[in-house]
This record gives C-alpha cells, structure tokens and sequence, in this order.
C-alpha cells in the first residue's frame, strides 16, 4: 500500500465538518492509521467525533469493523489544552481492509451530504448541546 492509497479517505474526512486531516501511514506489519484534528469549538464537533466512533468501533454488534477510533494527545500541562493538541486517529487492525473499504463505510453511514451542515442537524440537537 502506498501513501496515494489514502487520497479518497484523506479526501472525504476534509468534507467532514471542523475535520482537518494532517497525517496518515502504514506500519511495517501492513495495518495502516491517518490522523487528524476536529475543532471543538465547532457546532457539530461531538456529533463529529459521535458519528466517526459509531461507525469505526461499534457499527455492528455481530460484525464490527477492522478499525479503531480514539483520541490522542501530548501532555497537557506541558503543551496545552485540546483546542490546539488534541488529535484523532483512525487505525486499522487488518491489513486486507484498506483506506478505501473504511471510506465506503463513512460514505454509507455519514450525513448526508457529508459537508453538509443541515445535513448533521439533529432532532435531539437541544439534548446535547449544553446549556
């Protein structure tokens, strides 16, 4: 696999609201991982990271997917807070399932039209924003 691999994954998480992607790679034993910030100031940043995790680690109780979602960071007291150092990864946990497979999965599962903020709207929306 090589890193052009990631252009379409790359591509459609950049679509994705308060997304920035800023790295991706693949580890000697072929398991591949990209990386990335979510702006947490953003409306539908928790929605974001919500939609992401339901379907990287838990679309399915009978069949999950080959893949990982979890947050990142340097220390904090050193470094500071999460609006400037808190980082998202996405790793895959079988080499045959590749940057594409995973974007297909996004694309299936994920607002629609994914850079579309109406889109990530919600009828519970007032549920989860705070107060």
């Amino acid at each position: 696999m090589k890193g052009e691999e990631f252009s379409a994954l790359v591509n459609y998480l950049q679509e994705v609201p308060a997304v920035n992607v800023f790295g991706s790679g693949i580890f000697e034993n072929g398991l591949w991982w990209v990386k990335f910030s979510i702006d947490i100031k953003h409306t539908y940043a928790w929605q974001v990271v919500q939609e992401i995790g339901h379907v990287v680690n838990y679309v399915s109780l009978e069949e999950r997917l080959p893949t990982v979602f979890y947050p990142v960071s340097p220390p904090p007291y050193i470094n500071g807070g999460p609006d400037e150092f808190l980082s998202w990864i996405i790793e895959s946990e079988d080499a045959d399932f590749t940057p594409d497979d995973l974007k297909d999965w996004l694309s299936g599962r994920l607002p629609q039209p994914v850079n579309d903020l109406k889109a990530w709207s919600t009828s519970n929306e007032e549920d989860w924003k705070e107060v």
